[in-house]
């Protein structure tokens, strides 16, 4: 750790203090306990209480992606400043003396890497869109996935609710666009439902992506004037910028157009998900009922524990 940088204050001092979280000595990556965990695990047993009984397909895809498809994907586009790529070294054994100079010398050692063939997944949803496309049209009753996955988005943060890397679960919604906005405003319900039963106060707003420089202002404002997105906030961090641990988005046919997915009656497919802030839920229960999960209110044990 480093022992001249600032130290952790706030919430994400009294988590570390705690031994919820592990400091690594970057903002943004933290270690988890046992503890942290086991209330993540109830959590997403919630989830699939919730909405499993839909039959939903369940994929679990590793945190990184292919290249190819991250490119086509249209994320570069829209928040280049969040993208994780991977590089590897790719020199000779001259090319490698010179990195271990650099690496004891303390200087920037990678202008020897290269880019490798994938990159690390932004969102739990978008390794998903080349699987379905490649399977053809979708059926009549369009298709369901239930996804979960470490995530990467380049922010590093003295805030705890904003990871670089993290979970997200997801369900994600193929078909027609009765059908998406129908499961849509299901999961709306739904969502509330779930977590007022976890006794946290939290609040429904429309909301839009951080879209980068001056195209995606745009972007942003359209995205909320047609309230394609909704957030569940959650005071965490701070009670004037409550955190969004759930999100309920209706993407239109963006992907169906960008990956060529079909409905069973030959027209674009419209998609829309709703994702899972899983460390984020963790850390508001902790933050609303504190650390220790024994004295917690009975009826919100008795939801994570039934």
């Amino acid at each position: 750790m480093c022992q001249n940088c600032p130290q952790p204050q706030g919430f994400l001092a009294e988590l570390i203090d705690s031994g919820l979280l592990i400091d690594t000595g970057v903002d943004g990556l933290y270690g988890r306990s046992g503890l942290f965990e086991e209330v993540i695990a109830r959590f997403d047993d919630l989830i699939t209480r919730h909405g499993g009984q839909d039959g939903a397909e369940i994929v679990r895809f590793p945190p990184a992606m292919s290249r190819k498809h991250f490119e086509k994907s249209g994320y570069l586009k829209s928040f280049p400043q969040l993208a994780g790529t991977v590089h590897s070294f790719a020199g000779d054994e001259r090319a490698h003396a010179q990195l271990l100079h650099n690496v004891a010398d303390g200087v920037d050692w990678t202008d020897g890497q290269i880019s490798t063939e994938v990159v690390l997944t932004p969102a739990a949803c978008y390794p998903l869109y080349p699987v379905v496309a490649k399977r053809g049209p979708l059926k009549t009753e369009g298709a369901l996935f239930d996804l979960q996955s470490y995530c990467f988005r380049h922010e590093p943060s003295k805030d705890p609710a904003r990871m670089q890397l993290f979970r997200m679960r997801e369900y994600v919604r193929f078909g027609t666009p009765e059908q998406v906005t129908e499961f849509r405003a299901t999961w709306l319900d739904r969502g509330q439902a779930m977590m007022a039963s976890l006794g946290v106060p939290l609040n429904l707003d429309v909301a839009n992506d951080p879209f980068f420089g001056r195209a995606g202002r745009m972007l942003a404002n359209n995205q909320r004037d047609q309230r394609l997105k909704f957030e569940l906030l959650i005071p965490i961090e701070s009670e004037e910028k409550p955190t969004a641990c759930l999100s309920f988005n209706y993407h239109q046919d963006h992907f169906g157009t960008t990956w060529g997915i079909e409905t069973a009656a030959g027209e674009t497919a419209h998609t829309a998900c709703v994702g899972f802030g899983m460390e984020r839920v963790a850390l508001a229960l902790f933050k609303h009922h504190g650390y220790d999960v024994e004295r917690w209110p009975a009826s919100v044990r008795n939801v994570l524990w039934p």
